[in-house]
């Protein structure tokens, strides 16, 4: 097997399951672990990987963005403490913009229930989620449902929230850094993202340690653009110190 077809595999494997374990792929593959360290510096140097200490995690993409249901099978506590530390930050908002994807979902999950709240949202889910409560009124934006994620996207969704005026935005991107911003894969997610974000008076990122750092196709977003990133502490003290001196608030849970 040459250099670029195990590295073709590794990618393969790592989108498959999420992530990869270097002496996992060492034995897989046949090779020493320091070949495999190798085609990993090589991968990430190709934006394809980001490297963790003893293996990696693929970067999504413009050809490669995982669903809806498999992000809820990972980090998912990490998950919940971050989305009921982003809740917190709702203040006096009284109309709210919650992004698709599972933390946006879990944010929607722990807002208040005895006040009342308008919730906009692209998310069948997050629709689905709050339809009953009694005090949250859901208005869920019109367009193309897509299939991976079950949120609607393009002009249909994006020319609905151009008529509002939203008090917080709920944002969550394929990946932020310092360089490129929020970012991701597909343009017609990406619009409606910077739709939002320019219909709300303020913006809040909520994401788990492994989308930083990384960078997808679409920038929606610049860093100084948020009020607050909300993280866990996976993300380095030093590394949450350079994303604050960028204008946000940086939260760690």
């Amino acid at each position: 097997m040459t250099a670029e077809e195990r590295q073709r595999q590794i990618v393969r494997t790592a989108r498959r399951a999420g992530s990869v374990d270097v002496s996992a792929l060492a034995a897989e593959l046949g090779v020493a672990k320091e070949t495999v360290r190798r085609d990993l510096r090589a991968l990430e140097d190709h934006g394809l990987v980001r490297r963790t200490h003893g293996g990696a995690y693929p970067v999504e993409s413009s050809g490669f963005e995982t669903t809806l249901a498999f992000r809820t099978t990972m980090h998912v506590p990490e998950k919940r403490r971050v989305a009921a530390a982003a809740a917190e930050l709702l203040g006096d908002a009284e109309t709210v913009f919650v992004d698709e994807g599972f933390t946006p979902q879990l944010i929607a999950e722990a807002l208040p229930r005895n006040r009342d709240l308008t919730v906009v949202t692209a998310s069948l889910a997050t629709a689905g989620a709050l339809a009953a409560a009694e005090h949250v009124t859901v208005l869920l934006l019109g367009g193309r449902v897509r299939s991976g994620t079950l949120a609607t996207v393009e002009h249909w969704t994006t020319r609905m929230l151009a008529g509002f005026v939203i008090d917080l935005a709920f944002i969550g991107a394929n990946g932020i850094s310092r360089e490129h911003g929020l970012t991701t894969p597909d343009p017609a997610v990406s619009e409606v993202k910077a739709q939002a974000l320019r219909a709300s008076r303020r913006a809040v990122f909520a994401g788990v340690h492994t989308k930083f750092g990384a960078a997808s196709f679409c920038r929606f977003a610049g860093v100084g653009d948020l009020e607050a990133i909300v993280t866990s502490t996976r993300l380095p003290t030093a590394e949450a110190h350079r994303y604050a001196l960028m204008g946000p608030q940086v939260i760690r849970v």
